[in-house]
């Protein structure tokens, strides 16, 4: 095993709770960040993981709050988009010179133009970070981008299923290697992941995100299954253009996009009859990740001046559903 890193998993749930467990399995000292009924669970019981056939219980220090756990090797950040502001200066005590904070997040990142280093660096998406508290929340140079490329939920307080897929890409957002990320990686591989280190993590990003952007709205509009999207031609017609915007938007912002859109789609087909996080979370009544995944998009592309008029009406209607479950 790689030398024991000390890392703390700030939003323990699904992804956070699954990647926490599998690397205090193999020997790291690993903190919990949770809350309410799952975080009394962990603490009364340890975090239990159900990883293939296996049902494992890891014994984890949790807390809801951070601040006494002291500066860490590395800070993974596993919320929801619309909870990191809030929860940013509270990482502070946990934030050493030597610190990587790995943001393991959907949609564009309200980090994504600091350290760019090209004619947009330093730029301000402004749906995400509006006044700029979370730029100056946190030093760019201890930020490491992550994509997540695998799934799980958790099916009870305590309790993580990891239902599919081990890919994880991290990138330091100035595009370098180094030793901290070979680390974390080595740590990952251990835990039984498949990381990959990028030195393009914007790309990687981008990547995920077309399809986030068209079928996560799309699902949580009509209620489908992805198997029941891929195969209604309609649906697969409108997220294709949907796909198409967003990718000139990327392109626009500097994005090499390495896979087609047929390519894209056959990602999204090996999801079979999956409910995808969007159609999950309006179902609970969750608020829903919709400027990181959507309207992050349509603002850069606005302000590029490349019409996304796809995107715009799908936005539009899911913004209007979003009211309509958040106030009835």
């Amino acid at each position: 095993m790689t030398v024991p890193l000390s890392i703390c998993v700030v939003g323990a749930g699904a992804i956070g709770g699954l990647v926490g467990a599998r690397l205090a399995a193999v020997g790291h000292r690993v903190r919990l960040v949770a809350r309410g009924p799952h975080l009394a669970a962990m603490r009364a019981g340890g975090l239990a993981v159900r990883w293939g056939a296996e049902r494992s219980v890891v014994p984890v220090e949790a807390a809801e709050d951070p601040a006494g756990f002291g500066v860490q090797d590395v800070v993974l950040v596993a919320l929801k988009a619309y909870a990191i502001g809030p929860m940013l200066p509270r990482l502070a005590p946990l934030v050493g010179p030597g610190t990587a904070v790995v943001t393991a997040i959907n949609g564009l990142p309200w980090w994504y133009f600091q350290r760019e280093g090209g004619r947009f660096d330093g730029a301000r998406i402004d749906c995400l970070d509006p006044d700029g508290a979370m730029a100056a929340a946190l030093d760019p140079r201890h930020l490491v981008g992550c994509v997540v490329h695998a799934s799980a939920e958790v099916t009870a307080p305590g309790e993580v299923h990891h239902t599919s897929g081990l890919g994880f890409i991290l990138g330091e957002i100035d595009g370098a290697i180094t030793a901290r990320l070979d680390r974390f990686g080595a740590a990952m591989r251990d835990a039984g992941f498949a990381p990959t280190l990028s030195r393009r993590i914007r790309d990687d990003i981008w990547t995920k995100l077309i399809g986030n952007l068209s079928y996560n709205p799309v699902a949580a509009l009509t209620g489908a299954l992805m198997s029941d999207i891929n195969a209604n031609p309609a649906l697969i017609a409108l997220i294709r253009r949907m796909m198409v915007e967003g990718m000139a938007v990327g392109e626009e912002y500097g994005a090499r996009f390495s896979v087609t859109i047929e390519e894209r789609f056959e990602m999204a087909r090996k999801l079979g009859a999956a409910k995808i996080s969007m159609l999950q979370d309006i179902e609970r009544g969750r608020p829903l990740e919709l400027d990181a995944i959507v309207g992050a998009v349509t603002e850069l592309g606005r302000k590029a001046g490349i019409a996304t008029p796809a995107i715009d009406g799908v936005e539009a209607l899911i913004r209007e559903r979003v009211q309509h479950v958040m106030t009835r």
